[in-house]
């Protein structure tokens, strides 16, 4: 096995795809792609999120809003609860607050 197989996923992911009866709801081997692709993401987009923040002028705030809203588009690869939480880890990659980010609708 893998080291990045048993690093185990952070419960603030799992809760996207954990139903109502605390069961996971696609495959653990498929989140965990859900989950490296989203952490990979959140790392990727810390220059990006920079950039929008000194040199269009931002806030920390705004530029996170953008990148929800870009995320949440169709064809974008993530479920919009994937996309919050890919900015709330780009917030704390940054040490940003998040405080504005609406938190992800509760697992049916």
């Amino acid at each position: 096995m893998f080291d990045d197989q048993l690093t185990p996923l952070p419960d603030s992911f799992l809760a996207i795809w954990t139903g109502a009866r605390q069961r996971l709801l696609k495959p653990a081997a498929e989140i965990r792609q859900h989950y490296d692709l989203c952490e990979d993401l959140a790392n990727h987009l810390q220059a990006s999120a920079q950039a929008l923040l000194h040199d269009d002028g931002l806030t920390e705030d705004d530029v996170l809003q953008r990148i929800v809203l870009g995320l949440s588009q169709e064809g974008s690869g993530l479920t919009p609860d994937e996309g919050v939480w890919v900015a709330r880890r780009l917030a704390e990659l940054l040490n940003w607050p998040a405080d504005g980010l609406a938190n992800p609708p509760a697992p049916a």
